[in-house]
């Protein structure tokens, strides 16, 4: 499973590294057309837009899977080392709730709608579906991530409760 893990840390790197780097070149493109050759491109800001989609849900992963992620940890410094697990536990679940409802469920209609109704962008005449199917599949590397922290919370539980 840390092997997987591992590989899986290592594509979202280049995944995010390569969608930042579009992003800024598209960026710097904008700003050339339109101070340099006065003639803005029509194209790059709707480009952003989905890059600056894809980098944020695609991070947001990434750092979920580092356990990185922003949490409140006032309540957990005041507890035990199993009463903190405990409290990790139901935290895990509560992400896996939304991540299920929210970004798989959810992010999955969205995507069949708006294939179904052929929605494009209005500068690229991309379908929209292709552009939010970053939603179930980040759903479903977060969940992955979730599930697997789960799995190892329990057992530290369950070896606490032998001890």
């Amino acid at each position: 499973m840390e092997k997987i893990i591992e590989v899986l840390d290592r594509v979202l790197e280049y995944i995010l590294v390569i969608i930042f780097g579009l992003l800024v070149i598209n960026v710097l493109w904008q700003v050339f057309s339109r101070f340099v050759l006065a003639n803005p491109s029509s194209f790059t800001d709707e480009l952003a837009r989905f890059l600056l989609i894809w980098l944020s849900l695609f991070g947001a992963a990434y750092v979920l899977g580092k356990r990185l992620h922003l949490s409140i940890d006032l309540i957990s410094h005041k507890l035990n080392a199993k009463q903190t697990l405990i409290l990790d536990v139901l935290v895990q679940l509560s992400i896996l709730v939304f991540v299920a409802t929210v970004l798989l469920i959810g992010g999955s209609r969205l995507v069949f709608v708006t294939l179904h109704l052929n929605q494009t962008s209005a500068a690229l005449g991309v379908p929209l579906g292709y552009v939010y199917a970053v939603l179930p599949l980040c759903g479903l590397i977060m969940g992955f991530y979730t599930i697997h922290f789960l799995m190892e919370d329990l057992a530290k539980l369950k070896s606490k409760e032998n001890n």
